[in-house]
């Protein structure tokens, strides 16, 4: 039989066994958290240099303001009794492409159609889209056929000076071939073809409202009026106005249509994309 002192060898052997197993567990659970951390270190070490590389970091950029297409400077309404304020057009936003259809409804026959055309003058196409919106041109006169062979429109007093609380800058001035004698060059294509839609101010450089549409050829050697568009349609009604004689206006011109030229209605379609006009116009075939 085993001594007492034997039995607490045993005992205490054991107990030092358990003790060392305890330690050894220990220390592998703290080396498998440690490589645990150490491996989420280096994994955030590296997304967290991947985003930098990326420039997530980056200061972001602010948000660049959309930049004014057109200018519309103030007209003062209270020392020109013709002028009519009917608010501005947008200034940014504006279609610089393609074309828009515009319609002018008279008593002298057949609509006359028309393209505006945006890539060459789009304040000229977003000016007369803001006040056909309004039926700005509704029920006025046409009140002159000009010297160069143009109806002349827009101006709601038929004065001359009318039109919105509003101007813009010339767009697309035609450009002559330079010519040693101060006139266009022969061979030359004229400046305002028949059917051209061209903005007309006064003075020159401040166009509102008024328009002319050419029913004849017209070559200057100075182009004035900033080309708009070209007729689409019925310029055989707009060579019958150009047809009706005139009276003095009142101010000593020959160039008041005896017969009322009355726009009924002048409307401007949504912009559509693809390239203004090049063809000859049509006659409308209901026209007499």
């Amino acid at each position: 039989m085993a001594s007492s002192r034997d039995r607490q060898r045993k005992l205490a052997r054991a107990k030092l066994d358990r003790q060392l197993a305890r330690r050894a567990s220990a220390a592998k659970r703290r080396r498998q958290i440690q490589a645990g951390v150490g491996a989420a270190v280096v994994l955030a070490l590296i997304v967290v240099g991947s985003a930098w590389a990326l420039g997530a970091f980056d200061a972001k950029p602010e948000k660049k303001a959309a930049e004014d297409v057109c200018v519309w400077t103030p007209q003062d309404a209270s020392a020109n009794a013709n002028l009519k304020d009917v608010g501005t057009p947008a200034t940014t936003g504006l279609p610089t492409s393609g074309t828009r259809a515009m319609t002018i409804t008279t008593n002298q026959g057949a609509p006359i159609t028309a393209q505006l055309d945006l890539a060459a003058a789009p304040c000229a196409g977003a000016s007369i889209a803001h006040l056909a919106g309004r039926s700005f041109y509704d029920n006025t006169k046409c009140h002159e056929i000009t010297a160069e062979g143009a109806l002349r429109c827009g101006d709601p007093s038929g004065t001359g000076i009318g039109g919105p609380a509003y101007s813009f800058y010339d767009e697309n001035l035609p450009t002559p071939a330079p010519s040693a004698s101060g006139k266009p060059a022969a061979g030359q294509p004229p400046a305002y073809p028949k059917g051209t839609v061209a903005m007309i101010a006064n003075p020159p450089g401040s166009n509102g409202s008024q328009f002319l549409v050419f029913f004849k050829d017209f070559n200057p050697a100075k182009p004035a009026y900033p080309v708009i568009g070209k007729v689409t349609g019925g310029l055989d009604v707009v060579e019958k106005i150009g047809a009706l004689p005139t009276v003095d206006n009142g101010s000593g011109a020959k160039v008041k249509p005896k017969t009322d030229v009355v726009i009924q209605s002048l409307t401007v379609g949504e912009p559509t994309t693809g390239p203004a006009a090049t063809s000859a116009p049509t006659a409308s075939p209901s026209a007499g």
